[in-house]
């Protein structure tokens, strides 16, 4: 059963993104186009969303397992550093020139969208050079 119910859950999001037209690329790179033909649209998309997860989010606040019974680790807050914000800028500047992050990519791919292909093979790359290089930090640290 909990397998069925990800499976609608992710399928609801999905067709959400789609509906939202977060599936667009020019349309999210419309959104961030603020010098030009800015679309705001996907702002109330991102504010719906936020508002709808906020007091999901304070409810779980503490859970150490998901109504499914899955583990839910939340990450605890942290301070924000250099990589936190080198992270970020990474995927600001990569959201803005594909015009994807990863969900909507994962569901245009689901689509046949070719660009969501590459989109998708660049950001599994970047996820192996990212553990490439924790693991070599890691291996440095040990004595």
């Amino acid at each position: 059963m909990p397998l069925v119910l990800s499976w609608l859950l992710g399928s609801v999001f999905g067709i959400g993104l789609i509906v939202a037209g977060m599936t667009n690329p020019a349309k999210v790179q419309a959104f961030l186009d603020l010098g030009g033909a800015w679309d705001p649209s996907l702002a109330l998309v991102m504010g719906s969303a936020i508002a709808v997860a906020m007091p999901l989010f304070r409810w779980s606040r503490g859970w150490s397992r998901s109504l499914l019974g899955g583990p839910m680790p939340l990450p605890p807050a942290s301070r924000i550093d250099r990589r936190l914000v080198l992270g970020s800028l990474l995927f600001g500047a990569g959201w803005g020139l594909a015009g994807f992050c990863p969900g909507p990519a994962l569901v245009a791919l689901g689509m046949g969208y070719g660009k969501a292909a590459i989109f998708c093979a660049a950001m599994l790359a970047g996820m192996w050079l990212f553990q490439q290089m924790e693991a070599r930090q890691a291996r440095r640290r040990r004595p």
